[in-house]
């Protein structure tokens, strides 16, 4: 029997909470758990399609997999499986494709294996896809992924996960809570809530997602919550003065926005305007003047010509933003955007990627510097990184100092003092 097992986890935090819970698994039965770069006996690779060089990653992974062990068992899952799974069948060296329902009975998958010619599919259609699999990592002593939601009813042009994921769906409030309290017992103090649409929470059970993060305050052990992502529309009034008022949910959001021009959001068939964003920044910024916002952006979108980019340049250049993720515009099979007019050239969609993610550094340096002289707390991560250690503000600024074993693991009072070369903030511990 097969003794050793790695695991590689490419695209969203959903997905590292699910490996986790794989990996948790394999060890259940008494597999030993190497890092991907070693020789193991089983390689799984859970893969992401949301961009075209997501795609490119995933295989990548699979060819580093046969020639770290040419005779191993390898097990590609998730959405790029889930969606292509001829494709990466097809690559030399892959053995069983799982897709996103299947990959949480992997070990049954792996004890039925008998080498063939061809590799053994595995993957359900989307309306099969109801079924909500609990995950949460556990990998990190610092922090943890807790799986909230799955799948999306939204339909919007430029994405394939809701055919990767299926249906929007959720556990109960009873079962997260619970969950999140087995996650404090392992010693860690953060909590991030990951999802696909995560404010969509509650399609399953009835509840709310407000309800759920007051549910969550309460749980003994842990002592930071983020939100991962959440749509505009979803953020609702009650959440941002909630985490507002919160001693445990921090001043940080994540929202999606993708375009700052009205005509390019509805040709996305997005379900808000730019108007409607500005004002749930401006709500954030009145209630947490210091709460970090990052915001989601695609560049290229068909039909975003010279005066269509102008304007979402303009708009990001005006909102107070904390940093821009920019996604330059990726054609992705079966969705609507594939076969629209006024596609953007691929040279114009990254000059214009680059010229949003200068933007995007821009904020990030002005929101750092704003912050200077300020006293936040900091829980600082349990790795030696080259004698450095590092860890995050309540608003997600990060914090380098030189290593001490005392701090790993730690929340700390620190002030703020200056930015370093590589774009960390460096500072002083006022707690002992």
């Amino acid at each position: 029997m097969a003794t050793k097992v790695a695991l590689h986890t490419r695209g969203c935090p959903m997905n590292f909470a699910e490996t986790s819970t794989l990996a948790g698994q394999f060890q259940e039965q008494g597999y030993e758990q190497v890092k991907f770069n070693e020789k193991a006996d089983i390689y799984v690779i859970n893969t992401c399609t949301v961009t075209g060089e997501a795609d490119r990653k995933s295989k990548r992974a699979v060819r580093k997999a046969r020639k770290l062990n040419p005779e191993a068992i390898i097990i590609a899952v998730g959405c790029y499986a889930q969606l292509h799974p001829e494709k990466i069948a097809a690559m030399k060296g892959v053995d069983i494709v799982l897709g996103n329902n299947e990959k949480f009975n992997i070990l049954d998958y792996l004890d039925q294996y008998r080498e063939k010619e061809r590799p053994e599919i595995h993957t359900s259609v989307r309306n099969d896809m109801v079924t909500f699999h609990s995950s949460y990592s556990l990998g990190d002593r610092t922090r943890s992924f807790l799986k909230v939601q799955d799948g999306c009813d939204y339909g919007c042009a430029y994405c394939t996960i809701p055919l990767a994921r299926g249906k929007s769906r959720n556990q109960s409030i009873k079962s997260l809570v619970e969950e999140a309290r087995t996650i404090a017992k392992s010693g860690v103090q953060e909590i991030i809530l990951t999802g696909i649409n995560t404010g969509d929470f509650g399609r399953s059970t009835g509840e709310t997602f407000q309800e759920l993060i007051r549910r969550l305050e309460n749980v003994p052990g842990i002592e930071r919550y983020r939100i991962a992502s959440i749509e505009p529309n979803l953020l609702h009034d009650d959440i941002i003065r909630f985490v507002s008022q919160s001693e445990k949910f921090l001043p940080h959001f994540h929202i999606p926005l993708q375009s700052g021009c009205n005509a390019i959001l509805a040709k996305m068939k997005r379900r808000y305007n730019r108007e409607l964003f500005r004002d749930k920044v401006k709500q954030i910024k009145n209630h947490m003047p210091g709460a970090f916002v990052g915001v989601d952006v695609i560049a290229g979108f068909p039909g975003e010509d010279e005066q269509k980019f102008e304007e979402t340049y303009k708009f990001l250049q005006n909102l107070d933003a904390s940093f821009y993720h920019v996604f330059p515009f990726s054609r992705r099979p079966s969705t609507p955007a594939v076969q629209m007019e006024d596609q953007v050239p691929a040279e114009k969609i990254k000059q214009r990627s680059k010229q949003l993610q200068m933007l995007a550094k821009r904020k990030s340096m002005m929101f750092y510097r704003r912050h200077l002289g300020e006293e936040r707390k900091v829980l600082f991560e349990h790795h030696n990184y080259n004698g450095k250690i590092f860890g995050y503000t309540d608003n997600y600024i990060k914090i380098e100092k030189d290593y001490r074993p005392d701090l790993a693991g730690k929340i700390k009072k620190v002030a703020l003092q200056q930015i370093n070369k590589q774009g960390n903030v460096e500072g002083k511990i006022l707690e002992s």
